[in-house]
């Protein structure tokens, strides 16, 4: 199995090479950001730029996952669960108040992996390309976060996985292509540390960074709705 979870890489990727914990780090640093400029510093545009580095990281490490775990369906349920955990959390973040009108990003990322089971499970085409069409329809449907884009970007990496260069290459194309031209473009700059992957998982810390989404969102919205930035005298 251990053999199964490490991506062929070069020499170069190998030496300098970044793992999956550090990625993790990277998307969840770049997620933090973005998020304070979205609920506490919406002037600065600077911080949602730098929030785009997270989404494609994590859709990244979605595929990889996906594809070397042992037991699929306890992954599925398991981005479910904190999907559901973390949606009092992110209305309350974004919206200030409980509402039904948008879903978070796990959601978004269940929908993914329920696409790749797909893909894996059956030679005929036919049921991934099925899944995939259902799952973006509930993306729109739900107002999942990245909705219909967000599914067909992870799908892209799942499809690509074993072709780094051109991984990224399509990444940049078609996340540019989507973004038309807005700040999610600037999402393109994540395939420079993941050309930099190195193929091995790193240390374990799994429950931390799905624990740490909805608990950031919590602390966000407490300094918001209590003026503590106001406290604290920024």
């Amino acid at each position: 199995m251990a053999e199964m979870q490490e991506m062929k890489s070069n020499g170069f990727t190998q030496k300098f090479g970044v793992n999956g914990f550090m990625l993790k780090w990277i998307a969840m640093a770049s997620m933090l950001v973005d998020h304070m400029g979205a609920v506490l510093f919406p002037q600065y545009i600077q911080m949602r730029i730098v929030g785009r580095l997270a989404f494609p990281i994590y859709c990244f490490l979605l595929a990889e996952g996906a594809m070397h775990t042992s037991n699929i369906r306890k992954y599925e349920l398991r981005l479910l669960l904190f999907a559901c955990l973390s949606d009092v959390p992110f209305d309350l973040a974004f919206f200030g108040g409980i509402t039904l009108e948008h879903q978070n990003v796990f959601f978004t990322l269940f929908l993914g992996v329920l696409v790749i089971e797909q893909f894996r499970s059956h030679r005929e085409k036919w049921y991934g390309i099925g899944a995939f069409l259902l799952a973006s329809a509930a993306a729109q449907y739900m107002h999942t976060d990245y909705g219909a884009k967000g599914v067909l970007m992870i799908l892209c990496f799942y499809w690509l996985h074993q072709f780094v260069f051109v991984n990224q290459a399509v990444f940049v194309a078609v996340n540019y292509w989507l973004a038309r031209g807005g700040v999610q473009a600037y999402a393109g700059f994540a395939a420079v540390p993941l050309l930099f992957y190195n193929g091995k998982r790193g240390p374990r810390m799994k429950y931390f960074f799905y624990v740490f989404y909805p608990l950031h969102l919590l602390v966000l919205y407490s300094v918001k709705e209590f003026g503590l930035l106001e406290l604290g005298g920024l």
